[in-house]
């Protein structure tokens, strides 16, 4: 039994170590992979016929922006538009600006769900197609956005350590605030 506790208790360290690890990193991961992920689906959408998404954004672009952007313009404005954010993600400079971006683009990218509702949720018993699965998941990437925001007014993780069998029985962790360094609680 002592070395099962022995066994335990060196996982319970190594859990906490990697629990330190994250509350001191996985809120730049974010910002910075979120930035790699924009980046990215921003570059596909400057080349006609690779982004799977084309047709539906570019027609959902036309219509919100009432007809100013059309066809491949749409697609570059959409293209140049998720590039910015990518960009105020991965250097972390123009956060702000690069939040509000992305709140703006989420507004066009979840808004086919509207648009379209007939087309994305065509399947057997209004099942969402794969499309709308693709734009679905963006609910996502607005989550980590907020948590990203968050951060530009001094929001952090906190490390307050506790042990494995401490959290067994703890439906959701727990989250900290302390209030006595937030200018407006």
């Amino acid at each position: 039994m002592k070395n099962s506790l022995s066994l335990f208790d060196r996982f319970d360290k190594l859990d906490t170590s990697i629990n330190k690890w994250l509350v001191a990193n996985s809120i730049n991961i974010l910002r910075f992979t979120m930035g790699i992920v924009f980046v990215a689906f921003g570059v596909l959408k400057f080349f006609t016929g690779i982004s799977p998404i084309e047709s539906l954004a570019t027609r959902t672009t036309s219509e919100l922006t009432l007809g100013v952007f059309t066809g491949h313009n749409a697609m570059v404005f959409v293209a140049t538009l998720e590039c910015l954010i990518g960009f105020c993600f991965l250097t972390g400079m123009f956060l702000r600006v690069g939040v509000w971006l992305l709140a703006l683009q989420m507004v066009g990218a979840m808004s086919p769900l509207f648009l379209y509702p007939s087309e994305l949720f065509s399947g057997t018993m209004h099942a969402p197609t794969l499309e709308a699965q693709y734009i679905i998941k963006d609910i996502i990437l607005i989550a980590a956005g907020m948590v990203i925001a968050s951060t530009w007014t001094g929001a952090r993780i906190v490390a307050r350590p506790q042990g494995f069998r401490a959290t067994l029985s703890k439906r959701v962790a727990g989250v900290y605030r302390d209030v006595s360094t937030v200018p407006y609680a």
